[in-house]
């Protein structure tokens, strides 16, 4: 089993940026395929991106040309560099952890794009 502590959300002015950390405990951490999911208020979660321990990597369109995730598999940590963030970003950031068909989910991280 492995848990999953996000960090790095906040309050930020449209256009800017922020970076979330997802730490995970254990030490098959490099197996897993890391994503980080997000849920606006009144909305489904909905993946925003993702990477496999291939080094394989999914945006979802909301996100593309904007974020970026990358993995530290030493650190047992995966980021999700957020820029030119929309009042539409607006949401519970979620780090998601799959293995061997089992998901694991992290308690989520609130960001809010407000001027």
């Amino acid at each position: 089993q492995v848990q999953l502590v996000e960090s790095g959300g906040g309050l930020v002015q449209p256009g800017g940026s922020l970076r979330l950390s997802c730490a995970a405990s254990g030490s098959i951490f490099s197996r897993y395929r890391m994503g980080w999911y997000r849920q606006a208020p009144g909305k489904s979660r909905e993946l925003v991106a993702s990477s496999s321990r291939g080094g394989s990597i999914n945006y979802a369109d909301s996100g593309k040309g904007r974020f970026t995730i990358s993995r530290d598999n030493a650190k047992n940590t995966v980021y999700l560099q957020m820029n030119s963030l929309k009042p539409e970003d607006t949401a519970v950031y979620y780090c998601n952890a799959f293995l061997y068909g089992i998901d694991y989910w992290g308690k989520g991280t609130l960001v809010t794009v407000s001027s």
